[in-house]
């Protein structure tokens, strides 16, 4: 199975980009957690899409505040699907951030989910349907997920 990586702009979002690893976990998709900057590390962050895919990822999620640069960042170098999650913080707690996030110019898509914790577990969710589109037994514990009114 494809890996997912959780990447954040900053050390003080993983508290709520965390709130996605529950979710992973108990649908067995495994994944790795990064702090990595759009801003104070650009080239990292190049280098980590263009080889996420060799590197076994199926997926990009990526939680960012503010400017929230990072999920457009990483779609400008890779083709993998990238999810953004914009953390609350700056203006109006978050709306910058989703804004930022939601306006991809065209053919360079990130998909974009609410701002916050709700937003890391929807990424997590949205992240393992992705994989689940060529894995059958994680669309079985999905479809019991759904069943259990999208309750872990």
């Amino acid at each position: 199975m494809k890996k997912v990586a959780i990447l954040m702009g900053s050390e003080t979002d993983r508290q709520i980009m965390e709130a996605a690893l529950p979710y992973l976990d108990h649908f067995q998709v495994p994944h790795d957690v990064q702090v990595i900057s759009a801003h104070r590390n650009p080239d990292e962050v190049a280098d980590f899409a263009r080889s996420a895919r060799d590197r076994g990822y199926g997926v990009l999620i990526a939680g960012a505040g503010m400017a929230a640069h990072l999920a457009g960042a990483l779609k400008a170098h890779t083709i993998l699907p990238v999810i953004g999650v914009p953390l609350p913080g700056g203006l109006s707690d978050g709306m910058d951030a989703l804004l930022s996030t939601v306006q991809m110019p065209k053919g360079v898509p990130v998909a974009t989910v609410s701002v916050g914790k709700a937003g890391a577990i929807n990424a997590a969710v949205l992240a393992a349907e992705i994989l689940a589109l060529a894995d059958a037994a994680l669309e079985e514990r999905l479809e019991a997920y759904k069943a259990r009114g999208a309750k872990l």
